[in-house]
C-alpha cells in the first residue's frame, strides 16, 4: 500500500505517441489559448504602467519557464526536479497575486493542481493540489459555493485524465507486448523453417550419398575382381547419374516446402518406373500438405536404396495408400530374408536410414514400421494428411 501513494503514474500513456493526432494538435492550441489570454487579461487590466508593465513581462515569462520546467520534470518523472519546481511554481502563483495578477495566480494554481494530480504519485499529488487549491479558496472573492464547485470541477478533471493516462498506458504496454510476441512468433517460424530446410537438404544429401556409394563400391569391386572395364563405366556413370540426381532433388525439396512439388502419386510412378518396382494406390488421391508429401517421398526413396542394398534382384513393391485422415506407404520385397549384397554392398553408406525416416514420421505426428514381414522385409509409414 505504501507503493501505491509513491508510484508515477504510467509513463506509456504521458509519451506524446500514445495520443492521437487530433488530441496532440488540441492540447497544443489550448495550452497557446491559455498562454495568450493569461498575458493579454494580466496587461490590460490598466493597473500597471512604466516600469511596472516590465517587471510584470518579467514575471509573466519567469512564470512560464518554470511552468514548462515543471510540465517537462513530471514528464520524464525525474522525482526531485519536479517537486521542486512545483513548489516554484506555488510560489509564484502567491507573488502574482501579491503583485495583483489576480488571473496569472489563479490560473498557476489551477494548473498546478489539475496537473500534479494527472503526473505526480499521489501523495505529492493530493499535497500540491491541496496547497494551490486552498491558496485559490484563501483569496478568492467568489461565493463558497462556487469555490467548491470551482476546486471540486479540478480535482475531478484532474482524476479523469489520470485514469485516462492510465487506460493509455495500458494499451500501449498490451500493444508493445502484442508486437513483442509477434516477432517471436515469426523468429520461431523462422528458425523452424530454416530446420525443416536443413531437414531436408540432409535427407537428400544422405540418399544421395548412400546411393552412389552403392555404386561405388560395387565399381571397386569389380576392379579388384578384373570386371571388364565397361562394366565398371557403368557403375562410375551411375555414381555421377546419383550425384546429379541428389543436386536436383535437393531444388525439388526447396521447392517443395513451398508447395511447388509434383504431386506424391505421380512422383512414385517415376520412381517405381526407374527402380523397376511395382506400384499401385489404394483410395481416392488427394493434395498432401507439404510435410506429409515429402515425408511420402523420402521414404519411398530410402525404401527402395535399401532394398537395391541389401536385397538386389528382389522383386519389390510399392503401395500407396489414402486413408480417412491419414496416408499410408507400404514398400515390401519379396525375397526371403535380408542378405547383404555380393562383395559387401550393404555396409556401404551411414546407416542411419530408418532412424531418419523414423525421426521424420515422428515429427509429423506419424509412425514407421520397418522390419521382416512375411518372408520379406517392409517398411510401412503412416502420417497424417
Amino acid at each position: 500500500m505504501v507503493g501505491y501513494w509513491t508510484r508515477w503514474p504510467s509513463r506509456e500513456g504521458l509519451r506524446y505517441d500514445a495520443e492521437s493526432r487530433p488530441r496532440r494538435i488540441l492540447t497544443v492550441l489550448g495550452r497557446l489559448v491559455v498562454l495568450v489570454s493569461v498575458c493579454w487579461g494580466t496587461l490590460t487590466g490598466g493597473r500597471y504602467a512604466g516600469w511596472a508593465v516590465i517587471v510584470v513581462v518579467a514575471g509573466l515569462g519567469a512564470a512560464v519557464a518554470l511552468a514548462a520546467g515543471y510540465l517537462h520534470a513530471s514528464w520524464k518523472q525525474w522525482a526531485t526536479r519536479s517537486y521542486v519546481l512545483a513548489g516554484a511554481v506555488f510560489t509564484a502563483a502567491w507573488l502574482a497575486d501579491w503583485g495583483q495578477a489576480y488571473l496569472l495566480s489563479d490560473v498557476l494554481w489551477y494548473g498546478l493542481a489539475v496537473t500534479a494530480v494527472i503526473r505526480l504519485p499521489p501523495a505529492p499529488a493530493l499535497i500540491a493540489a491541496g496547497a494551490s487549491l486552498g491558496s485559490y479558496a484563501a483569496v478568492s472573492w467568489a461565493s463558497w459555493l462556487s469555490i467548491t464547485a470551482t476546486v471540486g470541477g479540478l480535482l475531478l478533471l484532474g482524476y479523469l485524465l489520470r485514469l485516462d493516462i492510465e487506460a493509455r498506458g495500458t494499451a500501449r504496454r498490451l500493444l508493445d507486448q502484442e508486437r513483442a510476441a509477434r516477432a517471436a512468433e515469426a523468429e520461431s517460424a523462422a528458425l523452424a523453417e530454416r530446420a525443416r530446410i536443413a531437414r531436408e537438404i540432409h535427407d537428400v544429401l544422405a540418399h544421395s550419398l548412400s546411393a552412389q556409394l552403392v555404386h561405388l563400391e560395387a565399381a571397386r569391386l569389380m576392379l579388384d575382381s578384373g570386371t571388364d572395364r565397361a562394366r565398371i563405366r557403368e557403375r562410375v556413370v551411375a555414381a555421377r547419374r546419383m550425384a546429379q540426381d541428389g543436386l536436383a532433388e535437393t531444388r525439388q525439396a526447396l521447392s517443395a516446402l513451398r508447395g511447388e512439388f509434383t504431386p506424391v502419386g505421380e512422383y512414385l510412378v517415376e520412381l517405381t518406373a526407374v527402380e523397376r518396382a511395382g506400384f499401385s494406390v489404394v483410395g481416392t488421391p488427394r493434395p498432401l500438405t507439404a510435410e506429409a508429401g515429402l515425408a511420402v517421398r523420402r521414404t519411398a526413396q530410402e525404401a527402395l536404396t535399401n532394398v537395391r542394398k541389401h536385397a538386389p534382384g528382389a522383386r519389390c513393391t510399392v503401395e500407396l495408400r489414402y486413408l480417412a485422415r491419414d496416408v499410408e506407404l507400404e514398400v515390401r520385397d519379396q525375397r526371403a530374408g535380408r542378405s547383404e549384397a555380393p562383395g559387401g554392398l550393404a555396409s556401404s553408406g551411414g546407416g542411419y536410414g530408418l532412424l531418419g525416416m523414423r525421426e521424420r514420421a515422428e515429427l509429423l505426428g506419424g509412425t514407421l514400421l520397418a522390419g521382416s514381414h512375411e518372408g520379406g522385409w517392409r517398411v510401412l509409414l503412416r502420417v497424417p494428411a
